[in-house]
């Protein structure tokens, strides 16, 4: 789901449905006439009058798909939450514990799709772009509820295994390490709410600079920081090696420590994961982001996520 959100705003194609039917809106359009009145409809959107004005029939069924599909499978997923989860909890196969944080999940995909309209209804009106911000409370909310689901399935799967006791300092480490990726996936929906990953095609200097240039502006400075494309684009890159540093100075200190026990299998992914991660954020400025590169970007920022999960949910933290 979160995949398709990335091709989906990638191709230019999330503003293509001008109308949210969360029931009869499963339907796609099945036959030409009603294709017509579809067509029509995004005709009068800014996106169309602004930017899409060459636009026919068949150019426009394209991104009308890929948002269909992502709409689609949002509504199967809720489908796949709440059938096995009543009938489960109505048969009293599930403990409450477990039923609960079900629950929570199924609210949570809900507010997702809500959010997800508030979103859309951002480029509906005068500018054919959705708010960054938006976008990037859309993206969070959804990785917050894969994390979750994550947890649940964690918790499940090791349920009988006690976890691996940490320092404060190592897990004050991880725990900075999580807030960094955090704002550096907030940074990297600013990238792509405001095409800042178009800014510059060179890996490691951004367009021969290795400091942001002085541009005079009479912003002020926090604005600057979240809408100036450049500075967005070279905030990101920042973040991805303050990433990659940290997560190199938590693997070795947990490497150091631990003998054997819950950390054994897992600590090889961190330093693995944040490498394939930094390595295809810098493939796609490099190639001047394709969709298939931003997306498997956008899939390793995943992973890393669920590296992290992982690791949380095996430690504590000891005297």
């Amino acid at each position: 789901m979160v995949m398709l959100g990335g091709v989906t705003r990638l191709t230019g194609s999330g503003l293509s449905m001008v109308q949210w039917r969360p029931l009869m809106g499963a339907l796609p359009p099945m036959d030409e006439a009603e294709w017509q009145r579809v067509f029509a409809m995004y005709q009068r959107s800014p996106q169309f009058q602004q930017v899409n004005a060459w636009m026919d029939l068949a150019s426009f069924k394209q991104i009308f798909f890929w948002e269909y599909l992502h709409r689609l499978v949002g509504r199967l997923l809720g489908v796949v939450a709440i059938l096995p989860w009543a009938y489960f909890t109505f048969r009293k196969r599930l403990p409450a514990r477990t039923s609960r944080g079900v629950l929570i999940a199924v609210v949570l995909g809900v507010g997702q799709g809500l959010l997800g309209w508030y979103m859309v209804r951002s480029g509906l009106a005068d500018v054919p772009h959705v708010s960054h911000f938006r976008l990037a409370a859309h993206l969070c909310l959804a990785l917050s509820l894969y994390c979750w689901v994550l947890w649940l399935y964690l918790d499940l799967r090791f349920a009988q295994q006690m976890p691996r006791q940490v320092s404060g300092k190592q897990f004050g480490s991880l725990g900075l390490l999580a807030l960094l990726t955090i704002a550096q996936i907030v940074y990297g929906a600013f990238m792509a709410g405001k095409r800042a990953g178009l800014m510059a095609d060179t890996f490691p200097d951004m367009n021969g600079y290795y400091w942001p240039e002085a541009r005079p502006s009479d912003q002020p400075l926090v604005h600057a920081l979240t809408h100036d494309p450049w500075l967005i684009h070279y905030i990101h890159r920042g973040l991805a090696w303050a990433v990659a540093l940290l997560a190199l100075g938590v693997w070795i200190s947990l490497r150091r420590d631990q003998s054997e026990g819950a950390l054994r299998g897992l600590l090889p992914t961190l330093p693995a994961v944040v490498a394939l991660q930094f390595t295809l954020g810098a493939l796609t400025v490099l190639f001047h982001v394709p969709v298939a590169l931003a997306v498997a970007h956008q899939g390793g920022a995943i992973l890393l996520l669920s590296t992290l999960c992982a690791h949380f949910h095996r430690i504590r933290v000891g005297p």
